[in-house]
């Protein structure tokens, strides 16, 4: 059986004392064995990026520059290949991997402008002979701990900007498929990243409680749900690091009357149902304003039908499988669920049947959906649309701030005027205005508001650049001798 490695100090390492199964979610079957680690092993790990630090923190921006350019060469040259791998472990349909590995490049892109990224301020003559300027430097060995629903796009995101910025990196990817990473970390290698300035450590919670607490350690990124994502954020905290760690979400989509029905349909399908909804910026919840209702689940229920299901590797399949046996009966119980706490089940997914023993559900439609149901309250991560009826704006407006999550959150309508109060109104990270899933691209950040989010920035873009620096200020004078003095007072400009 293959065994999936760590990647320390620019070599594999496959020796270990326990050991994770790894599934093929489209068959059920066990493919794979992943590598966990010891304590000791994180420690290795982190020994390795630590001694990587200062040489890599003196590379010039040049030289950096130079390496991300190469490694955006290579990933996009090999991007079927990574999509594969993809595909196998996570289970999502070969088009919907590209397009992650794709989404993950643009930090790539993002971090080869770092020269402009890292420039500092400048003032002169401040005072009499005074020149203060800023610099922005790293903060030194960073964790990033990443979930199984994107293990590509998601340490892209990090480890992109905590290179660029001068850090040397512990990747701790998901023990669900696990591949990935070391297939970026070897890429990276190839593009000319010197040993130990990037490295994955293999494991589960013995692993990532060594990295919360090692004092080495200077940052960490967290991608997860939310209770974890709660716990990592105290934790490390609690041991002197700098934290950012995104949780959970329960994304609405509004659509009110006048919006174009067959393009709300589409969009609810597409984003309520994309790599079988296990993202965190998946629709779980459609609140139809007024009207507009009953068309609209008609709408979507009728799209539903024609939606192809299989094996990601199947070019005609639309969604793959879940990504283990475990959550798709945790998926399915909140569908079985719904009926009893007095929803509608439109379309139920349990009652679909499939060729494999892979891990598949189908797609389910849950209408009169209210706050306080547990199909509303939990993030199912899964391929379940719960539809909410409102009277009105201001009620669809309120429905979204009460809820405790805040990541991202969207509104269908032709009325320009409606759209700009939404956005003035709602509470979440990032709006979409017809736009179903408002991802932003790598030029902005990405992150929640309220439960969805554990520190002050946001992941990639301008915020990492600010997460995984500190800022220094320098103030120089360069007088003339015969005029220095003795003045015990404090410093006043003059």
């Amino acid at each position: 059986m293959h065994t999936i490695p760590h990647y320390i100090n620019g070599s594999r390492v496959t020796d270990a004392e326990r050991f994770g199964p790894v599934f093929n979610p489209a068959t059920g079957d066990q493919e794979k064995q992943v590598v966990l680690a010891s304590a000791a092993r994180v420690e290795e790990a982190i020994a390795a990026a630590k001694a990587a630090l200062p040489a890599w923190r003196a590379a010039s921006l040049a030289k950096r520059t130079n390496i991300f350019f190469r490694v955006r060469e290579i990933l996009n040259e090999r991007k079927s290949e990574l999509a594969a791998i993809l595909t196998s472990e996570h289970g999502k349909v070969l088009s919907d991997a590209e397009g992650e590995i794709s989404r993950g490049l643009e930090n790539i892109e993002f971090a080869t402008g770092l020269s402009h990224m890292l420039k500092g301020e400048r003032s002169e003559q401040v005072s009499s002979g005074v020149d203060v300027h800023s610099v922005r430097q790293p903060v030194g060995v960073v964790a990033c701990i990443t979930p199984f629903n994107f293990p590509a796009m998601v340490p892209l995101w990090m480890i992109g900007s905590a290179l660029a910025c001068g850090n040397t990196v512990l990747l701790k990817p998901s023990e669900k498929d696990p591949s990935s990473a070391v297939f970026i970390a070897e890429v990276f290698a190839e593009a000319g990243l010197p040993a130990g300035v990037l490295n994955v450590v293999q494991g589960d919670k013995e692993a990532v409680d060594t990295l919360l607490e090692h004092p080495d350690v200077k940052a960490v990124s967290f991608v997860g749900s939310t209770p974890i994502a709660q716990s990592i954020y105290k934790r490390a905290a609690d041991h002197g690091k700098r934290v950012q760690a995104l949780g959970g979400a329960k994304n609405h989509m509004v659509v009110l009357p006048d919006a174009d029905l067959d393009m709300a349909a589409d969009a609810a399908i597409s984003a309520a149902y994309g790599s079988a909804g296990e993202r965190c910026m998946a629709v779980s919840v459609l609140v139809a304003v007024g009207s507009i209702a009953d068309d609209l689940v008609a709408a979507i229920k009728s799209r539903m039908a024609t939606l192809k299901i299989g094996p990601g590797t199947d070019p005609a399949s639309q969604m793959g499988p879940l990504i283990t046996a475990e959550h798709r009966e945790k998926v399915a119980s909140y569908v079985a669920g719904a009926e009893n706490e007095g929803a509608t089940v439109v379309v139920d997914g349990r009652s679909q049947q499939f060729d494999s023993n892979g891990f598949f559900i189908g797609v389910s439609l849950v209408d009169h959906v209210k706050p306080g149901m547990k199909v509303y309250d939990d993030e199912i991560f899964g391929p379940v649309l719960s539809v909410v009826r409102v009277d009105s704006y201001s009620d669809a407006v309120r429905l979204v701030n009460d809820n405790e999550f805040g990541n991202g959150v969207a509104i269908f309508t032709r009325d320009g005027g409606a759209a700009r109060q939404f956005e003035f109104d709602v509470e979440a990270g990032m709006v979409g205005v017809n736009v179903p899933i408002p991802v932003p691209v790598g030029t902005f950040s990405f992150g929640g508001w309220k439960n969805s989010l554990f520190g002050d920035t946001h992941m990639y873009g301008p915020d990492s650049i600010r997460f995984y620096t500190r800022g220094k200020v320098v103030t120089t004078r360069w007088p003339d001798p015969a005029t220095s003095v003795i003045d015990l007072g404090f410093p006043q400009v003059d």
